[in-house]
């Protein structure tokens, strides 16, 4: 088995035969939220050794909070990765369950900045352009893996004007263009306490449960699941 650190934001982890990919994203902070926990998220998820995964090749890469970063990082990793499916986390705050999101609307925010400080003069992403644009998830499915895995989980069609909706319409754009990834899915998570992503696995385990109710290992169990419901929707594309 080889894991390789290729620079302080991207993670790959590969374990024999390779027979996909499955590229996972997350953000780091921004204003109002210091520590995001969808970056650790997908850090933990690629590196995981996830029952039924032995041989799908997972890479994670975090986002800064930023549009520029966005713009610059997007389409080199998809150009280098070529993944199967993309599985994108993003952190809504105020929510107290897991949302599949369905589209991206063609709508940006010109009141909270980026991480940068970068606000948007534009009060949408592609002028002239149509007003939402569906995303290839299975996102019944998807909805179903995270409830079997215990935790509480809705469809969403609305995936805001921040980032997380910015980088699920490029990503969309891109999969209508290029035809990958074949499989594209936004995931947004509830926030979790600090103290549950930062302390060792093996003494949360020996913890009482913490408010919230969903905690970093919920959010491990949740995104496990959504690989794997994500790469059995994907397998038959392949063919």
């Amino acid at each position: 088995m080889k894991w390789t650190l290729s620079n302080r934001r991207e993670c790959v982890y590969k374990t024999g035969q390779m027979t996909a990919t499955i590229l996972l994203t997350g953000f780091g902070p921004f204003p109002g939220a210091p520590l995001n926990p969808t970056g650790p998220l997908v850090t933990e998820l690629a590196r995981r050794r996830t029952p039924g995964l032995r041989h799908i090749r997972r890479v994670a890469h975090v986002f800064p909070t930023s549009y520029a970063a966005v713009d610059r990082e997007l389409p080199a990793l998809l150009a280098l990765e070529r993944p199967d499916a993309l599985v994108m986390f993003g952190l809504a705050p105020r929510r107290r369950q897991i949302r599949i999101e369905m589209r991206a609307r063609n709508a940006l925010t010109c009141v909270v900045p980026d991480a940068s400080g970068h606000l948007p003069a534009a009060s949408m992403i592609a002028p002239g352009a149509r007003a939402a644009l569906s995303l290839r998830a299975p996102a019944q499915r998807l909805v179903a893996a995270v409830r079997a895995a215990g935790m509480s989980a809705a469809l969403s069609g609305d995936a805001g004007s921040y980032l997380c909706n910015y980088l699920c319409w490029h990503v969309g754009e891109a999969a209508e263009r290029d035809g990958i990834p074949r499989l594209v899915a936004f995931v947004h998570v509830p926030n979790v306490h600090a103290a549950s992503v930062q302390i060792p696995a093996a003494r949360r385990l020996c913890q009482p449960r913490s408010r919230p109710p969903i905690t970093f290992d919920d959010l491990i169990h949740a995104g496990e699941a959504i690989m794997r419901a994500a790469l059995a929707a994907a397998a038959p594309m392949r063919r």
